[in-house]
């Protein structure tokens, strides 16, 4: 029976609201004035949130009327008549505030009828998005209700209630982020990297468009970084529409993991870039600490030359040093060293290659999921790293710009077009129809 009264209660509010889009009916607001000075010597906030529970009063009160009229007026035809009223509660400002909700019940079918605008003020998601906010921007569990609460007379803010709502709130996060369609959206070039989060292994792949806009495209949980785990997401990723047919850019870490799930998607249309960052760190790793920043140097520098040729040069010189005095240092750097180089062989402007020639961008999504998930005392079985992840790189969604250099994403799609015809002789729209 209760789930039944939910779904009508779901079922009204959707009611109303489409109404409400269709009839313009003025509101009409009664303020009392005693108490409005006083409450807007405290704070203009009490005063508002005031007010908003008188609106909220008035806007059931006006349903009410067009369901059995006027109080005290004559109305032919009238299917439902007042039925008194009980306590009840709203949401304002994410916090469940008691109410008086008026009751009305139908002639014809002896039944109540649930009054949309009540269920919509008192939607659980009113609540579960202000909890997920909040906690995004750092806020604990245990502290919500000391700093939330503004009405003396809201509930439900307590720590245990609070929980509750945010796993529902990630939850829908979690689902949204692995449900989303990726079909029309002109990814230009994705980056993949893993990192290692409270022992499991997370995979994380992040798109970028055509427009220079980075989308968290999905992620996956693993006991260990695999390529049978990459292929999952890369396999849920094209359920989802992304065509791994298209010549795209693909920035690593250097994983031999995501460069063999890559090229088992994407074959010939994939364009592996080496993130150089990774591979100045991984070189300089072999080294003793006198000899690391004149290594560092002398890689950064030859990423920095305009022609591949030269930049090769650079590092091969150098490979031949460190050979000399540390095999494994040098074995490291000649190590996929041409895919350190893809950006510069296609020739992308300076600025441009800049940004996508390391994993930044997921690096400081990473920073951003860290810092959320400092909140977690003690983690648990089931989804409960995946919702805080799901969360912590949503969250860092809404935030992320433009990458430097967006401008000339038209020119690498360009140049990714035609590396692309001459290792395989088609036309990259041909395929595309």
């Amino acid at each position: 029976m209760k789930k039944q009264y939910q779904i009508t209660k779901r079922r009204a509010a959707e009611e109303f609201a489409a109404w409400a889009k269709t009839n313009e009916v003025p509101i009409q607001l009664t303020i009392p004035t005693v108490g409005i000075a006083e409450l807007a010597q405290q704070s203009l906030g009490d005063l508002l949130r005031a007010v908003a529970k008188i609106f909220i009063g008035s806007v059931m009160e006006n349903e009410v009327e067009q369901l059995a009229g006027k109080r005290s007026e004559r109305m032919l035809g009238r299917g439902a008549y007042r039925w008194g009223s009980e306590e009840g509660f709203c949401v304002i400002d994410g916090q469940k505030v008691p109410v008086d909700r008026p009751r009305v019940r139908s002639r014809q079918h002896d039944r109540e009828i649930p009054l949309g605008s009540y269920a919509l003020f008192q939607k659980a998601s009113l609540l579960e998005e202000t909890v997920w906010q909040k906690v995004m921007y750092g806020l604990t569990m245990r502290s919500y209700k000391e700093v939330v609460q503004q009405f003396a007379e809201a509930y439900g803010l307590e720590k245990s209630t609070t929980s509750e709502h945010f796993i529902e709130a990630s939850r829908h996060k979690l689902d949204q982020l692995m449900k989303r369609t990726l079909k029309d959206i002109p990814l230009a070039a994705m980056l993949v990297d893993g990192t290692i989060f409270q022992g499991q292994h997370l995979i994380v792949a992040i798109g970028i468009d055509r427009l220079g806009n980075k989308i968290v495209l999905g992620l996956r949980q693993g006991a260990v970084e695999n390529a049978a785990v990459v292929q999952d997401l890369f396999g849920e990723l094209a359920e989802r529409g992304v065509d791994f047919n298209q010549p795209r850019l693909y920035l690593l870490d250097g994983s031999k993991a995501l460069r063999t799930a890559v090229i088992a998607y994407a074959g010939d249309a994939a364009f592996i870039q080496r993130c150089q960052v990774h591979k100045i760190r991984n070189v300089a790793s072999y080294l003793p600490e006198g000899k690391r920043p004149a290594v560092k140097f002398r890689m950064r520098a030859a990423y920095q030359m305009e022609e591949a040729a030269d930049a090769r040069n650079a590092l091969y010189k150098l490979h031949d040093e460190l050979n000399e005095e540390n095999p494994s240092a040098a074995a490291s750097l000649a190590e996929g060293l041409d895919e350190t180089l893809t950006l510069l062989e296609l020739r992308v402007t300076r600025r441009l290659r800049n940004t996508l020639s390391s994993t930044n961008a997921i690096e400081s999504g990473f920073s951003t999921v860290a810092k959320i998930c400092a909140q977690v005392k003690r983690w648990q079985g089931s989804d409960h790293r995946l919702r805080w992840v799901a969360s912590g790189i949503l969250f860092a969604e809404s935030r992320w710009n433009k990458i430097h250099g967006y401008r000339h994403m038209p020119m690498l799609v360009k140049v990714l077009d035609a590396a692309w015809m001459r290792r395989t002789g088609k036309a990259a729209a041909a395929v595309a129809a």
